[in-house]
């Protein structure tokens, strides 16, 4: 008997419809002068050193919290599907997959996030510590806002 592989206890997944074509999701994912100004939980700002978005190519930032503290982050590129998927290992700590589908939906578009982490332990920690679950809610709703802000959506 095959054994089953379920990471349901150790994974983070989350889809929205967002108000924008997929190519203009895809371009504020992959351009460092558009990710810096929406990526991560409120009140968080960015420092991006290094976005080589093509397998192999480093991603390198530093999030900046509200309360002064500095995160740095460092993930590497595995998969690119242009206008499709990305996937990154984020190697700095916590380690984790991170696998982001977009699917053209006429003008909007279907963004499925999905977060592996390595032990279920691990998953815990950081859901616990650094609220991730709603930290990537955020993140999620602050691309919305600064897709229609930026680009004066209307629908």
């Amino acid at each position: 008997m095959a054994q089953q592989n379920n990471t349901a206890d150790r994974e983070l997944l989350l889809t929205r419809l967002l108000n924008a074509p997929a190519e203009l999701v895809w371009k504020v994912f992959t351009e460092p002068e558009h990710i810096k100004n929406w990526w991560g939980p409120n009140g968080f700002t960015n420092t991006i050193f290094t976005m080589d978005v093509q397998p192999g190519g480093e991603w390198e930032l530093t999030m900046h919290g509200p309360d002064g503290t500095d995160y740095k982050n460092k993930s590497v590129y595995k998969e690119i599907v242009p206008l499709k998927k990305i996937v990154y290992d984020h190697v700095s700590g916590p380690h984790f997959t991170a696998t982001i589908s977009f699917e053209a939906q006429g003008d909007k578009t279907l963004l499925t996030w999905h977060m592996l982490f390595e032990s279920k332990e691990q998953f815990e920690q950081v859901v616990k510590t650094f609220k991730a679950d709603e930290g990537l809610k955020q993140n999620i709703e602050k691309l919305q806002v600064y897709l229609t802000s930026t680009f004066n959506l209307t629908y």
